[in-house]
């Protein structure tokens, strides 16, 4: 069958392992120096070692693969112990991969393990956006010198256009041509507070999460896209410190080069304390 599954570009990995303890599922051992992908039965093709990967090594492909097979990887995580069978219901869960998780507490209930994990699990309902107003592209920079605030409100936004999120931006609207862009992870501006005054103001937004959007290659072909077909003057990325927000500058990193554009690069990362602790410039 055809699905995806983890690609290992052997000759971007340096062999370091810190992907390995990202995928619970036990799919990946480092052998021989490199990484490497021991079976496709116990790849779920969610991609949580990505953002762990330092070298941009690991990326997601579509290819014909063995069926993943959520029985025998619980096998394998009851073994590893509590903390790994936690990890393993919370990325199922969070990937909203709801058939795997009942199979999962399925055999912790047949081993009689499942009572302690039931709070893991809940439901998250998911809505595609297609056509609906809330997808329409609205670029109102012009009106950025008329906005004031309101009462309950101490400093404008400097937000210029929408929709800001990846996958509803069209890759050739007007606000991308001739601009700074900032892309973000979800969480930023929510634990930044000067978000708007630091990064956003004058510039273009996209934002994605590169944990739990479940498109991450069509992520770097669309912006390899928006890259290519606008004029930018420079790239900010801003990210959380957790290891799974890493991956953004990673997928920015492959778009880049898939565009063919050179384009300045520098990267922020963000405490869960709302700090700004790191800032470099890739080029």
């Amino acid at each position: 069958m055809k699905r995806k599954v983890i690609h290992i570009d052997e000759s971007k990995c340096t062999g370091c392992g810190l992907c390995i303890p990202n995928c619970p599922e036990g799919a990946l051992q480092i052998i021989d120096g490199k990484a490497r992908l021991v079976s496709d039965l116990f790849c779920d093709g969610l991609g949580a070692c990505i953002g762990t990967c330092p070298e941009g090594a690991i990326t997601i492909e579509e290819r014909e693969a063995e069926p993943y097979d959520e029985r025998r990887v619980m096998e394998n995580i009851i073994k590893a112990g509590k903390g790994t069978i936690k990890a393993h219901l919370e990325h199922l869960r969070d990937h909203g991969q709801h058939a795997y998780l009942k199979q999962a507490m399925e055999v912790l209930e047949a081993r009689g393990l499942a009572e302690e994990f039931k709070h893991i699990v809940h439901t998250h309902s998911y809505q595609e956006a297609c056509g609906c107003p809330g997808a329409a592209t609205i670029d109102f920079r012009d009106e950025q010198s008329e906005q004031h605030p309101d009462q309950t409100t101490e400093c404008p936004s400097h937000l210029r256009h929408w929709p800001v999120q990846l996958q509803l931006v069209h890759p050739q609207a007007p606000y991308f041509q001739n601009s700074d862009l900032v892309i973000a992870a979800d969480c930023v501006a929510f634990a930044y507070g000067g978000f708007h005054q630091r990064f956003l103001k004058g510039k273009s937004l996209i934002i994605l999460c590169p944990k739990l959007d479940r498109m991450l290659q069509e992520y770097v072909e669309k912006l390899a896209e928006i890259f290519a077909s606008n004029e930018i003057r420079s790239i900010t990325v801003v990210h959380m410190e957790v290891p799974c927000c890493f991956g953004l500058t990673q997928l920015v990193k492959l778009a880049l080069e898939r565009s063919g554009k050179d384009i300045p690069l520098s990267e922020e990362t963000i405490s869960i304390r709302g700090g700004v602790l790191t800032e470099s410039k890739h080029r």
